[in-house]
């Protein structure tokens, strides 16, 4: 009897979802979720926890950001006390904490604007940074704390011109999927990143964007008009929209 009134109440307790990009953003009527492969980094960025509904963008500092008007949902991640995270750096860094999470360590590398190879594995086994080259100084170490200290050097030296030079161009734009990232190179550049795409019967495909900005602020699923469905097919409003388009549509692999 016990354990039948057990059971009862596990039944009657209410599933919770967790909040996260999939489950906080509804689908579009007539469009159905895309699949992304299980451990996949499509998989993952779908996965990623937001911050409770109405939180605004904030800056490094802590003020609203200028953008917060095209925030649709806060990603809950730290964004540090430096002004370093920025759009390019936001794309690093996701894809960043997908690999480090996956302990996939040698994947870890990004391409500093002089062309200097930096690799998470050089900086946790103890070598620094200085004039293009690796010096040993340090204990290994790979601690998620000496993670985001290898973050913040990337971050410093990396942008969208180093970035847009490493992702692979995406030839049929048809084939959009999460974890694409649309990207011009300069100074000043911009990046977004697709969280999330929504497919009808005919194959049009509907995403969710994410970004951050300058200076640098929360990582923000954006909105254009209360809308955070975007399309290839459809001009968006939003600063960088014209980067919404498969002329800048790469990927990492």
């Amino acid at each position: 009897m016990k354990a039948f009134i057990l059971l009862l109440t596990f039944l009657l307790i209410p599933i919770i979802k967790p909040d996260n990009v999939t489950n906080r953003f509804k689908i579009p009527a007539g469009f159905q979720q895309g699949t992304a492969s299980s451990g996949s980094f499509g998989a993952w960025l779908q996965a990623l926890p937001l911050k409770p509904v109405g939180t605004p963008a904030r800056t490094y500092k802590g003020d609203i950001t200028r953008t917060n008007l095209y925030t649709a949902a806060i990603v809950d991640m730290s964004i540090g006390t430096q002004d370093l995270q920025q759009c390019a750096d936001a794309v690093i860094r996701l894809r960043s904490e997908y690999l480090y999470q996956q302990k996939n360590y040698k994947a870890i590398s990004f391409n500093f604007t002089s062309g200097f190879k930096c690799d998470f594995v050089h900086y946790a086994n103890g070598y620094r940074y200085s004039n293009d080259h690796w010096m040993l100084k340090a204990k290994k170490d790979y601690s998620y704390p000496n993670f985001l200290r290898y973050m913040n050097l990337v971050f410093s030296y990396a942008g969208t011109l180093s970035l847009q030079k490493e992702l692979k161009k995406v030839s049929d734009p048809n084939q959009l999927k999460t974890g694409d990232v649309f990207i011009r190179g300069g100074s000043p550049g911009h990046c977004f990143i697709v969280l999330d795409v929504v497919e009808d019967t005919r194959h049009h495909k509907k995403f969710l964007l994410a970004q951050s900005f300058m200076p640098a602020q929360n990582i923000q699923v954006l909105k254009d008009n209360g809308d955070p469905w975007f399309s290839l097919d459809k001009k968006s409003n939003i600063p960088y929209g014209e980067l919404i388009s498969k002329a800048y549509l790469k990927r990492f692999d």
